[in-house]
């Protein structure tokens, strides 16, 4: 009898050290994957949000958009291309990428979340020059239009919300000096601007349970490792394909002083609660301790 709720007791008081070391502090999340498409993960992340904010933590949201941004431009027409995974973009399917990312979802999130006693707020890079980019130069010479990359991070805005009790919603669109718009991968802005923030925790929702030594093998999941590991398994080949720059993203995000990256499971429902208040964990921690 009472199995349950003992059970959920016991979750509770497990978490209690964890919401002591981390009340007050930053927490960026990039939002992307399934969790962005299906209802019933989308609303189990807005809970986890809302439950952050309401126990002292200061979420920040990123969130991507790609395959809302492929589906409008299949509607009208547009053909999609990438290279490496980064979507060539053109004038536009750079206005259209801006539409869908600031307009239907950023507004949608925001609304979730008010809708649950959040006040939040939605922003995009060019509100106060948040995010001031310049044209992606890629590797291999390729044109990818206007495609971004980050130069600086301005806080000021994203500050001043958080100071005035707001939880922001940024979308990932970023300006330059002479007010041209970019598209930038919201991987690559989540870390930007968790560094810039100085954040206690990063937190990458995915499609995949973590960082895998195997791929195809979720039993091999790493739950630990620290930068210079991480980098190891890059160069031996262990960590390749679609996770290197997902692997990136969280060295630079340690590099620029965020103090712990994880990389979770979005499909999982309340898979952010579970990492950051469980010891065991439930993704990947990577760390700058060895």
């Amino acid at each position: 009898m009472y199995e349950k709720e003992r059970a959920k007791a016991d979750v509770l008081i497990e978490a209690i050290p964890y919401m002591r070391k981390f009340a007050g502090t930053i927490v960026v999340v990039k939002y992307g994957g399934s969790a962005m498409v299906d209802e019933k993960l989308k609303k189990s992340v807005i809970k986890d949000i809302a439950l952050l904010k309401y126990i002292g933590f200061k979420p920040v949201v990123i969130h991507g958009g790609g395959k809302e941004i492929t589906s409008l431009l299949d509607r009208l027409g547009k053909k999609t291309e990438f290279v490496d995974g980064l979507r060539v973009t053109d004038g536009e399917t750079a206005a259209v990428a801006e539409m869908v990312l600031s307009g239907s979802i950023g507004k949608s999130l925001v609304e979730n979340l008010e809708a649950v006693g959040i006040e939040a707020c939605g922003i995009n890079g060019k509100d106060g020059h948040t995010l001031q980019a310049r044209k992606k130069v890629y590797k291999n010479g390729s044109d990818l239009g206007f495609v971004g990359e980050i130069e600086k991070v301005d806080t000021h805005l994203i500050e001043t919300l958080i100071h005035s009790g707001y939880v922001p919603v940024i979308s990932p669109v970023g300006v330059d000096m002479f007010s041209q718009t970019y598209n930038i991968n919201a991987d690559y802005a989540a870390s930007a601007i968790a560094g810039a923030l100085s954040a206690q925790k990063l937190v990458f929702l995915t499609d995949v349970e973590g960082i895998l030594r195997d791929k195809d093998d979720p039993s091999t999941i790493i739950r630990r490792m620290s930068a210079e590991e991480a980098r190891a398994l890059i160069a031996d080949g262990t960590i390749k394909g679609g996770m290197i720059p997902k692997v990136e993203c969280c060295l630079d995000a340690l590099d620029k002083g965020v103090r712990s990256v994880h990389v979770l499971d979005g499909r999982l429902p309340h898979s952010m609660l579970l990492e950051i208040f469980t010891a065991s964990g439930i993704g990947t921690m990577v760390t700058s301790e060895v």
